[in-house]
């Protein structure tokens, strides 16, 4: 969204309202033909013909054919710089707030659609573990985040992102959505009501970040670094 000179959101415009419903349309359609085909069978080109563009146009969008599956990730990252340099809150209540706001949007897409939402969930998680490029890609995300993090943790300290404190720390925090991730594929699935699924997945976060808060417990720690 853009800003007016005094700084407060103006009105989004009609280029950018195209450019965004393009955005959607072209992963949308990219999602529904690689879960169908497979993700090796689908070309850009073929995802872009299917939505009336170029390849060229699809790559004005997205930087990588794993970009169109995986671009939702984005988010994470805005909710990391969002979130973590909150000086109210610890970073392992931040990073909790993060993962629930992600459980709970998750819960309410699934809770629309029942077994047959359920199911293309499991398929949508089935393909990226089964496509080396797609698990190359998502581990390269973790790794973005961390960074991200680490950069969002520094606002509380006098360190640098790089310095081992925020580093660990922020390593930490991405595995607590590691930790979500895995629950979601154990807990979430045909059979199983969603309300206990999300309730099983969120008791398992929070065992894994009670060890991660005493662990955190230092950071921030004094700037007498070298």
């Amino acid at each position: 969204m853009t800003t007016t000179g005094t700084g407060r959101p103006a009105v989004e415009g009609l280029r950018e309202r195209k450019k965004r419903a393009m955005r959607r349309q072209l992963s949308d359609t990219a999602a529904r033909m690689f879960l169908e085909r497979g993700f090796d069978a689908v070309r850009v080109a073929d995802v872009g013909e299917a939505c009336g563009v170029s390849e060229k146009t699809v790559f004005n969008y997205f930087p990588s054919k794993e970009a169109l599956l995986l671009d939702r990730l984005e988010a994470t990252a805005d909710a990391l710089r969002t979130h973590l340099p909150n000086p109210a809150l610890t970073p392992v209540s931040a990073m909790l707030t993060i993962l629930d706001d992600e459980l709970d949007g998750l819960a309410t897409a699934l809770a629309a659609d029942g077994d047959r939402a359920l199911a293309r969930y499991r398929k949508f998680g089935d393909l990226i573990r089964n496509t080396p490029s797609l698990r190359a890609y998502q581990s390269d995300i973790a790794d973005r985040f961390v960074d991200i993090a680490a950069e969002a943790l520094v606002t509380r300290t006098g360190l640098r992102p790089d310095d081992p404190e925020p580093q660990i720390a922020a390593a930490t925090l991405l595995g607590l959505w590691r930790v979500q991730f895995r629950a979601l594929r154990t807990h979430v699935r045909p059979g199983h009501p969603l309300p206990d699924a999300i309730d099983a997945v969120r008791r398992e976060v929070r065992r894994a970040a009670s060890l991660a808060e005493a662990g955190l417990a230092a950071f921030p720690a004094p700037a007498d670094h070298d």
